[in-house]
């Protein structure tokens, strides 16, 4: 991802708050522009809605890489890939952050802040938006991915 084009998008839910605004802070430090969509408030909100936000803005080229953060990660990963050209990755260790990238050109970035330390979260983060797509043979299986998506209608 080029650094100053898009910007990386995020947003939590109120589980994920804490995490989420580390993990703004270690983006924006690193050099990336950010989008953060919020929630600002401990209060109870629904996750889908803020999944929606950003998957959105990753389906309709608004943005380039998104991270997003509930409770557990499953919720946000399960809402995120129900839209367009989304490949949402729950990042659970270093392995599948990079291979997230690497094999699965994956452009969200899930965590789960009840399921492992914000500093995990950190490492995985900067894993996840250093690593190119290998492409060759990935290429073929993601574009197999996009024709499901043409054939349920997203």
């Amino acid at each position: 991802m080029e650094e100053g084009v898009l910007p990386v998008v995020m947003a939590s839910d109120h589980a994920g708050l804490a995490m989420r605004m580390r993990l703004r802070d270690a983006v924006a430090a690193w050099g990336y522009g950010v989008l953060d969509l919020g929630p600002w408030t401990s209060k109870a909100v629904d996750y889908p809605d803020y999944a929606e936000a950003v998957a959105m803005r990753i389906s309709d080229g608004r943005a380039a890489r998104g991270v997003l953060v509930c409770g557990t990660g499953i919720g946000m990963s399960i809402s995120a890939n129900k839209f367009l050209n989304v490949r949402a990755a729950l990042l659970y260790d270093d392995y599948a952050a990079r291979y997230a990238r690497l094999h699965n050109d994956a452009n969200i970035a899930v965590f789960g802040a009840r399921t492992m330390s914000i500093e995990e979260a950190v490492s995985r983060l900067k894993i996840f938006l250093e690593e190119p797509f290998e492409e060759g043979r990935h290429a073929r299986r993601i574009e197999k991915i996009s024709r499901f998506e043409k054939h349920q209608g997203l």
